[in-house]
């Protein structure tokens, strides 16, 4: 196995590892950014009432984050492409500048959680062999999603993870903040929020 396999794995393995922690720390009731115990999973969270899946498909520009060990060598230009599969489910592309000026991409496949407009899935990075283990599939709720498929919001119930993503490398700070001020009445802890640097015109 040449160098280029092995750092392959070991990113799809440490990405596995990083869902299962994900997962443990919604069993356990972990604690949020403030130092105060975490609402009960999904309490007080909720998603847009129907996803149009096709509509969401296309490239997606992340524009901010809270902080999380599978992107802690990212340091712009962050993005995801979405696409539909034949089987239903839908392939994930991510990408992003590492500090070498490299760019790093890994693939996965998400999967919708109940209906076929439901805003719930899941999505893994893990090797395909794996995916009968249901602790490499982590929570993906579209949380907040404009009229036009343009601005959206992407958590979990647990608030452990967020992800702001618009279909620009910009956003307007007005919509900005506006989408900030709704996820703080969902009870994220906002000053955890991480800006993330787009070099894209």
């Amino acid at each position: 196995m040449d160098t280029r396999t092995t750092n392959s794995l070991t990113t799809m393995l440490q990405r596995a590892a990083a869902t299962a922690l994900l997962l443990a720390a919604v069993g356990a009731g972990a604690q949020d950014g403030a130092g105060e115990p975490a609402k009960p999973a999904g309490h007080g969270v909720t998603t847009i009432p129907a996803l149009d899946v096709p509509r969401y498909m296309g490239p997606w520009f992340e524009i901010a984050k809270f902080p999380n060990r599978f992107q802690a060598k990212c340091v712009a230009d962050t993005s995801a492409r979405y696409a539909l599969r034949p089987d239903g489910r839908v392939e994930v592309v991510n990408r992003c500048r590492l500090a070498d000026g490299q760019i790093e991409e890994a693939v996965g496949v998400a999967r919708q959680v109940g209906e076929t407009s439901s805003p719930k899935l899941q999505v893994r990075f893990a090797p395909r062999w794996l995916s009968w283990l249901p602790f490499v599939w982590g929570d993906y709720w579209v949380l907040d999603l404009d009229d036009a498929y343009q601005l959206a919001a992407v958590g979990d119930p647990a608030r452990e993870y967020l992800w702001i993503l618009s279909r620009t490398p910009a956003v307007d700070p007005a919509a900005f903040e506006a989408l900030m001020q709704r996820l703080r009445r969902q009870g994220f802890d906002m000053d955890r929020l991480e800006r993330t640097v787009q070099n894209a015109p």
